[in-house]
């Protein structure tokens, strides 16, 4: 047997945030976030953790109707760009179109962390973490940006990771989820709801 032939593939741990906020006659929402995580679990095989399902108002406030939101923890042997373009393919066979930004969505996936990764480098992240909200509601990155550049500020992602990756290290900023969801605002938090 080959050297090639006994080193395994390196496993990354990767994060992942689920919503909707759209249902059709045929599927609730939960529905839809359990179709979700089973075509995530098909694809990727290596579903870790899977968080309680929420209820969160739509951002930005007013933007469309309420959300449900979760995280799953998966093991992953691709790479960040591939997870990340099967995420969008999962989303795309789901029903997600994408023709403006925030606007209701079917599915949303969203890669908030791969390991300890930085994309594409500290300062592209930086360009998109300090990027103010009106420019953010009309420029989407053209690369993928790792971690997810407004992980820290989201309540409907911090409460649900917290349930799976609690002590999870944002490799930019240093502080864990549970540091992250604790520097919220407290009405931010208690606006996300266990369903």
């Amino acid at each position: 047997m080959s050297q090639e032939e006994y080193i395994q593939d390196a496993v990354t741990i990767a994060h992942v945030a689920l919503g909707t906020n759209k249902s059709d006659n045929s599927s609730t929402q939960k529905d839809i976030i359990d179709t979700a995580i089973g075509e995530i679990s098909k694809a990727f095989g290596g579903i870790v953790a899977v968080s309680r399902l929420y209820t969160s108002p739509c951002f930005p406030k007013g933007y469309g109707p309420d959300y449900i939101n979760a995280t799953l923890t998966l093991q992953v042997i691709r790479s960040a760009d591939d997870t990340l373009k099967t995420l969008h393919e999962i989303e795309a066979a789901l029903g997600r179109t994408r023709t403006n930004r925030w606007e209701s969505r079917v599915i949303d996936l969203d890669l908030l962390s791969y390991g300890a990764e930085i994309a594409p480098d500290r300062a592209g992240f930086q360009v998109w973490h300090d990027l103010p909200l009106e420019r953010q509601m009309k420029e989407a990155p053209s690369e993928l940006i790792l971690p997810h550049p407004r992980l820290h500020e989201r309540a409907f992602v911090l409460v649900p990771l917290a349930d799976i990756a609690p002590e999870w290290r944002h490799p930019v900023l240093g502080k864990t989820v549970i540091e992250m969801r604790d520097a919220l605002p407290s009405a931010d938090r208690a606006e996300i709801c266990p369903l």
